[in-house]
């Protein structure tokens, strides 16, 4: 199954994004969680690579071995930095080799010490450019991209953004999957931002459930997630209770999700940070994923 696949009338696209371990005991770890999340019967999981390529073949390992184990679909996420054209080729065509037949198409974050993206000589300067490559030279394969419901933040506006969007779209993709949010209004704005502008591909929520009060206000620094103020009252009021904070992020990305759902939304992308807990628990809470 491809990404274009996944989605429809009759289908509800579930995905859970995984990241390559950096020990052989984190590699077997992962793989225990992975198993307590394909219960929930997901149309595809997706792993992330190091700045440059830097996890290339870890990722290839983490995907293809979900693949072989689970019988799942799988996609590679694959960006512009630190990469010339003929090194993506050769990168797709492994991961084609490998089984995998989807694509997270990025233009990616600057590497750690850098403040702002350089193309590579030879390279991709924009994540458009990239999807246009793949549609090409890869037309087989089922190509994601990133929409930022709350801007990216670099983009001088929001109307800018969604043209950037716009035009990955125009490339060749298949769906878009979001940031991280938590406030469901800035998801419906902007999908209703991308209908008004005619993108009409699936526009897929991205959830993180929180489970540490510090982890989550770090992430959202880095992608400009706002974090309703009630909800960091409800973390900070278990500031010294782990547990508490765990389920107070978990009863939050319930209601988020819920809430989600009543706006008839194609799938839920769950950034789930190779653990299975808490996304478990969330989805269990919801009547489509709940055991009878």
């Amino acid at each position: 199954m491809t990404i274009r696949d996944a989605y429809g009338s009759d289908r509800f696209g579930l995905s859970f994004e995984l990241f390559p371990p950096k020990t052989a005991e984190g590699m077997t770890s992962l793989f225990q969680h992975v198993d307590a999340l394909v219960k929930f019967e997901p149309s595809y999981i997706t792993c992330t690579y190091g700045a440059g390529g830097s996890t290339q073949d870890r990722t290839l390992d983490v995907i293809s071995g979900v693949r072989e184990k689970f019988g799942l679909p799988v996609a590679t996420h694959l960006t512009c930095v630190g990469l010339t054209e003929p090194e993506i080729g050769a990168y797709l065509a492994r991961a084609l080799e490998r089984g995998v037949e989807n694509v997270v198409a990025l233009r990616g974050d600057p590497p750690k010490g850098e403040t702002e993206f350089k193309p590579t000589a030879g390279g991709f300067s924009y994540a458009n450019e990239l999807v246009d490559f793949i549609r090409r030279d890869f037309p087989q394969m089922g190509i994601a991209v990133g929409g930022y419901p709350e801007k990216h933040q670099e983009a001088v506006s929001l109307a800018v953004d969604l043209e950037n969007l716009k035009r990955k779209v125009d490339a060749g993709a298949d769906a878009i999957i979001t940031q991280l949010f938590y406030n469901n209004d800035d998801y419906f704005r902007f999908r209703d931002a991308c209908r008004n502008l005619g993108i009409e591909i699936p526009i897929v929520p991205g959830i993180l459930p929180v489970t540490n009060l510090a982890q989550i206000q770090r992430i959202a620094s880095l992608c400009g997630a706002k974090l309703p103020p009630r909800f960091v009252a409800a973390l900070e009021q278990h500031a010294d209770d782990p547990a508490g904070q765990f389920s107070a992020g978990v009863d939050f990305a319930i209601e988020q999700a819920l809430g989600l759902l009543e706006g008839d939304i194609p799938g839920i992308h769950f950034y789930v940070l190779n653990k299975s807990e808490a996304t478990s628990r969330v989805l269990s809470a919801l009547p489509q994923f709940a055991e009878d």
